[in-house]
Order: C-alpha cells, then sequence, then structure tokens
C-alpha cells in the first residue's frame, strides 16, 4: 500500500486504555491551543491538563511539533468525518443536500476558526497540503451527496454547476472563519448558511444566460 502523504506518524496506541489517553491528550492540547493560542500548548501543559505524566505524552510524540502535526489530522479529520455525517442524514433532495451541506461547513469551520490559520502557519507546506486534501475531500463530499438529484439542475452542465456550488460554499464559509468579524452565534450562523444554500439552489435552478 502506497503510504498516504503528509501522514502525521506517532505512536499509535495498541490497547484501549491507551487510545483513551492519547484521546485526552489531544483533547488537552486543543483545549489549551484553542484558548491560549499555541505558543502556551507546551508538552507540560498538555499533559497537567490531560492529567498524565510528561513522559506519557513523549511516549506518543518527539516533541511539541509532532504533537502540533497530530492535532491538526485529528481536527481535519473530524470535520471531515463531521461533513460526511450531516451528508448522510440530508433530506434526500437536491434543496436538502445544498442546504445541509452549507450548515455543515459553517459549523465546521466555525468550531475552533481561530486555531486553523495558526496550526497551518505553524506546521507549513505540510499542513497546507494536508489541508488541500480536506478541501478536496469536502468537495468530493458534496459532488457525490447531490449525484442522485442532478437531474433537477437546470444548467446547461449540472457536473459543472455542482462542482462551482462547492467552490463557492467552501469558499464563503472558509472567509467567514478568517473574518474579524464572522457569523459565530448559532442564530447568525443559521441565517448565513440559509443565505449561501439559498444563493447555491437559485443557481442552480437558474438556466445558463445567453452568452455573446
Amino acid at each position: 500500500m502506497t503510504e498516504e502523504p503528509n501522514r502525521v506518524h506517532y505512536r499509535e496506541p495498541r490497547q484501549a486504555r491507551s487510545a483513551a489517553t492519547l484521546a485526552r491528550v489531544l483533547r488537552a492540547a486543543e483545549d489549551i491551543a484553542s484558548s491560549a493560542g499555541l505558543e502556551e500548548m507546551t508538552v507540560a501543559a498538555v499533559a497537567e491538563r490531560a492529567g498524565v505524566a510528561v513522559g506519557s505524552v513523549y511516549r506518543r510524540f518527539e516533541g511539541k511539533e509532532q504533537l502540533v502535526a497530530a492535532l491538526t489530522e485529528r481536527m481535519l479529520e473530524q470535520r471531515e468525518e463531521y461533513v460526511a455525517g450531516q451528508l448522510r442524514a440530508a433530506e434526500p433532495s437536491l434543496q436538502g443536500v445544498v442546504d445541509t451541506y452549507a450548515h455543515a461547513l459553517l459549523q465546521s469551520f466555525a468550531d475552533n476558526s481561530g486555531l486553523f490559520p495558526e496550526l497551518l502557519r505553524a506546521r507549513g507546506a505540510g499542513a497546507l497540503d494536508r489541508g488541500a486534501r480536506t478541501i478536496t475531500e469536502l468537495h468530493r463530499l458534496l459532488l457525490e451527496a447531490a449525484a442522485p438529484h442532478a437531474a433537477g439542475i437546470r444548467r446547461s452542465d449540472p457536473e459543472t454547476a455542482l462542482d462551482t456550488v462547492a467552490r463557492a460554499v467552501l469558499g464563503a464559509c472558509f472567509h467567514n472563519s478568517l473574518r474579524p468579524d464572522p457569523a459565530t452565534d448559532a442564530a447568525a450562523r443559521r441565517r448565513y448558511a440559509d443565505e449561501l444554500g439559498d444563493m447555491a439552489i437559485a443557481y442552480l435552478l437558474t438556466p445558463d444566460r445567453p452568452r455573446a
């Protein structure tokens, strides 16, 4: 099997107890990084927050850099899984899929939104590559979920139209997470996601305009 590029490598737990400890360590790392920033996310601070010995952290990670890499991987994987799960439960219609996609994406980007840019900067090109893989996966999830309902699309090229919608909604949600005044509370997120869904559906149900 070909090794996945930029995949995070650390000591994988072999027992349930060890896996639970690893989950606690990563949760502690995320809590500290989200509330105080990566500078304060030292191995010692993570161990204290997780309630484990410092040596227990070092048995799994070579140091802070590898811990940051694992945290980035964990957060990106969680967001892929969240969006996929939401789409599986979406109302089986074009509107249902698009609305669910907008709401799920906005929620996934809103969680720890201030931490993502810091994580990507800290890890450099490797993190950007991993982030690009997540964007590609989120894009694929919409195309796959909407494919059974493509007959309702009135654009001349439904596949290209869905590709445009995926790019637009992804871009809007990512932009919202980086704005100084993002839609952060639940009501504001719902309104923004509804507007994104309405905009996407209006585009999909509008025939191509005549072009010179």
